[in-house]
C-alpha cells in the first residue's frame, strides 16, 4: 500500500467526474473550502462508527434514507422536517418490532452529486452535459445550465451547514418525543385504507409508552424519551470537495472527512485500483459500498480488504442494490464468503435502485411491491446463512410526492404525474415508507428470534 494522504486519489484514474472549463477557478473554490470549518464533528463520527459496530454484530439495526439528490431550489425548512419526521416515525416502528437499537444516518446535508450513465444527454438532437447534480450544474437543459460550475460546491457547503444546523435543532429540541413521533404513528393508521395491518403495532407502541410513564420514565426526567441521534451521510462522488473538507482530528491525529458522519462509494466507482477506493481507504469514517449483482465473491472480499485492512466492526457498511427479481440468486454467495473468510461487516439492503423501471407514460419509477419484496429475500437470505440483515437504506421523502407505484393507495402509472418532482431517481413519498416499515416490522421481528 502507498503512503496516503489526502491528495493521494489524484494520482490515480477516476470515474463519474464533471468537466469543469475554468481549472483556475476550480482551484481557488477548493482553497476557499478548505479554511471553512468541518460541517461534523470527529468524536461524533466516532460515536457513529461504534454504534455500526454494534450493528456488524448483531446487536442494532440501520435505518438510512433520504432524498435521491438534494436540491438547491427546493431548500427549505418544512422539507428537512418532514423527512426527519418520517425518519423518526420508521425509526420507533423498527425498534419495536426488532428489539434492537436503531441507528438513525439521513441522506442529507451533502447529498447534492449524482452519477450518471452517460457525460451527455440528448433532447431533440440536442446534446448537453448531463445534470450531475446542484453541486455540480443546473437540471435545467440549456447550454448555460449544464455548465459544471466550481462556485456551486460552495453553495452546497452552505446549504448543507444550514441543514445540519436545523437538523441538530430537530433532534435535540424535542421534535424527536417518542411520544409525539408515536401519535403520528397512530395518525397515520388510522387514516390508512389498511389500518388493520397495522394497527396492532401501532397500539402496542403506544401501551410501552404508557407503562413506561406509570414506571416513572417520561421526557421530563429521561433525556432519552424527547432526544435522539441523528448522522449524516451522502455518496463521496466529488473527491476535490470531500478532500477539502478532509481534516486531521487534534485528538487522535487521524484523518476523517468532515463533509458527513458517513459517506459511501457507488456500484459505478468502487474499482480498487481508482482514485475513490485510495481515498476512501485513509479516512476514518464509517463507509459504505453499494454492491450489485454484477459483484464477486473474490472481488467483494479484495474491495473489504483494501477499506478495513484491520477488520475492524463498523467501518463498512455493504449496502446490496440488486433488484428483487436477481438477490435471492446472486447475495447468498456473497454473504456465505465473507461470513466463512471472517469480515466484520454490516449488511444493508438498498432495495430502490435494482428495482427502476419506466413507465408506459415514459416517467421513471420504482414498484413498491417490488422494493418490499428485495427487502424480505434480503432478510431471508441472511436467515439461511445464518448472518444478520443489519439495515436498509432507501430513497425516501417526508412529501406526499407521486414517483413510486403501488403501496396502500394503489398509486398506479396515470397518478405519476400530479405530483413527481423528483430531479434523478423516484423516491417513497412519506406513506409509501411508513408502511414499508410496518411491514417489515413482522420481518424484523422475526429475524430477531
Amino acid at each position: 500500500m502507498t503512503t496516503w494522504t489526502p491528495q493521494s486519489w489524484r494520482k490515480l484514474p477516476i470515474q463519474q467526474q464533471p468537466h469543469y472549463q475554468d481549472q483556475q477557478l476550480l482551484a481557488q473554490v477548493e482553497q476557499q473550502l478548505h479554511k471553512y470549518p468541518p460541517l461534523v464533528f470527529a468524536q461524533e463520527t466516532r460515536d457513529l462508527f461504534s454504534q455500526l459496530g454494534q450493528v456488524a454484530e448483531g446487536k442494532g439495526f440501520l435505518l438510512q434514507g433520504g432524498d435521491c439528490a438534494e436540491s438547491f431550489n427546493d431548500f427549505n425548512a418544512p422539507k428537512i422536517r418532514d423527512t426527519f419526521k418520517v425518519l423518526m416515525q420508521m425509526a420507533v416502528v423498527l425498534t419495536y418490532a426488532g428489539g434492537l437499537p436503531v441507528v438513525k444516518v439521513a441522506r442529507m446535508a451533502g447529498q447534492y452529486a449524482k452519477p450518471r450513465s452517460s457525460d451527455l444527454e440528448t433532447l431533440n438532437g440536442v446534446s448537453l452535459p448531463s445534470y450531475r447534480g446542484d453541486i455540480v450544474n443546473s437540471f435545467e437543459f440549456t447550454e448555460q445550465a449544464r455548465q459544471p460550475d466550481p462556485n456551486r460546491l460552495v453553495t452546497a457547503y452552505h446549504h448543507s451547514a444550514a441543514t445540519m444546523n436545523l437538523l441538530r435543532a430537530f433532534a435535540q429540541g424535542g421534535l424527536a418525543d417518542l411520544h409525539q413521533v408515536s401519535a403520528w404513528n397512530m395518525g397515520f393508521v388510522a387514516s390508512n385504507p389498511l389500518k388493520e395491518r397495522y394497527q396492532s403495532v401501532a397500539t402496542r407502541i403506544q401501551e410501552a409508552l404508557r407503562f413506561m410513564e406509570i414506571c416513572g420514565i417520561t421526557a421530563q426526567n429521561s433525556p432519552s424519551i424527547r432526544e435522539t441521534q441523528l448522522y449524516t451521510s451522502h455518496e463521496a462522488l466529488l473527491l476535490n470537495y470531500e478532500e477539502a473538507l478532509t481534516r486531521r482530528d487534534s485528538l487522535t491525529g487521524k484523518w476523517y472527512d468532515c463533509s458527513a458522519h458517513m459517506v459511501w462509494i457507488g456500484e459505478r466507482t468502487r474499482q480498487l485500483d481508482h482514485a475513490h477506493v485510495e481515498f476512501f481507504r485513509g479516512i476514518h469514517n464509517p463507509i459504505g459500498v453499494k454492491v450489485g449483482p454484477g459483484m464477486q465473491p473474490d472481488d467483494l472480499i479484495r474491495l473489504i480488504d483494501a477499506l478495513n485492512p484491520e477488520n475492524t466492526p463498523g467501518r463498512l457498511t455493504l449496502i446490496t442494490r440488486m433488484g428483487a427479481d436477481k438477490l435471492a440468486d446472486k447475495l447468498p454467495a456473497l454473504v456465505r464468503r465473507v461470513k466463512q473468510e471472517g469480515r466484520k461487516v454490516v449488511w444493508s439492503s438498498d432495495p430502490m435502485h435494482g428495482n427502476t423501471v419506466k413507465a408506459s407514460n415514459d416517467y421513471k419509477t420504482r414498484d413498491f411491491e417490488a422494493i418490499l419484496r428485495e427487502i424480505r429475500h434480503f432478510f431471508a437470505v441472511h436467515k439461511a446463512e445464518g448472518t444478520h440483515a443489519g439495515g436498509i437504506h432507501l430513497e425516501m421523502t417526508g412529501e406526499h410526492v407521486t414517483e413510486c407505484t403501488g403501496g396502500a393507495y394503489g398509486l398506479s402509472e396515470n397518478d405519476l404525474s400530479s405530483r413527481y418532482f423528483t430531479q434523478c431517481d423516484p423516491r417513497l413519498n412519506a406513506d409509501q415508507v411508513l408502511e414499508l416499515a410496518f411491514l417489515i416490522a413482522d420481518t424484523l421481528s422475526l429475524a430477531r428470534k
